[in-house]
């Protein structure tokens, strides 16, 4: 074979895959992003009364480390986890918890000023609530259960003023993405709700209220 042959072989060859290549990318299903929607007014049935001036730092918020990743994690009948390709969440899952939580306070307890963690904390905080997601799973053809450990810090002294634990089963439905995603945000309205209540019950005590007074 000559080489000039050899050449137009090889061109020949680079030519198909990467026609081949192209091609494929091109049939291959654009990407789908989702985002975790807090409740509005109209839907947060219960509010609570805090003490005015009351400063409260919501993270950070920790999560299991096979749901840390850009793709919707799910679980089949038999408990393998599945990495959704093409469908993601539009940020990082523990930061929109971080930012869903917060939003849902923020309607729920109207009289105090929520941060989001990471913050300034040379501003007179009150209280800062840290939740650590023990367990998440997404049953596309069932619903989401999520195990939460979280607590309350006085920031002043440093000290905890309650940890507690909650679990919260939502049924997906529709069975699909977009169903899991709103039942995952109804799990932390439901999440956000049991730390407001703590949080307006806190303020109320005489040594809370000292505190909110003081600073930082």
């Amino acid at each position: 074979m000559s080489k000039r042959v050899f050449l137009c072989c090889v061109m020949l060859g680079l030519s198909v895959f990467i026609f081949s290549g192209c091609l494929s990318l091109s049939n291959s299903p654009a990407p789908r992003f989702y985002m975790l929607k807090a409740m509005d007014k109209q839907q947060i049935s219960a509010k609570f009364d805090i003490a005015p001036g009351v400063i409260v730092v919501v993270g950070p918020v920790n999560i299991p480390d096979y749901q840390d990743r850009p793709q919707i994690v799910t679980m089949d009948k038999e408990g393998m986890l599945k990495f959704a390709q093409f469908d993601r969440w539009g940020e990082s899952l523990d930061s929109a918890l971080t930012r869903l939580i917060t939003d849902d306070l923020t309607v729920m307890l109207p009289a105090a000023n929520l941060q989001m963690s990471p913050c300034n904390f040379a501003i007179p905080v009150t209280y800062q609530v840290i939740v650590d997601v023990i367990q998440l799973d997404n049953r596309l053809d069932k619903d989401v259960f999520l195990v939460c450990q979280w607590s309350i810090i006085n920031v002043k002294n440093k000290q905890m003023l309650l940890t507690k634990r909650s679990e919260f089963h939502q049924p997906v439905n529709p069975h699909n993405y977009s169903g899991l995603t709103a039942a995952l945000s109804a799990s932390c309205a439901s999440l956000s709700s049991e730390i407001a209540a703590s949080l307006a019950e806190l303020s109320k005590k005489p040594k809370a209220g000292k505190d909110v007074s003081g600073g930082v």
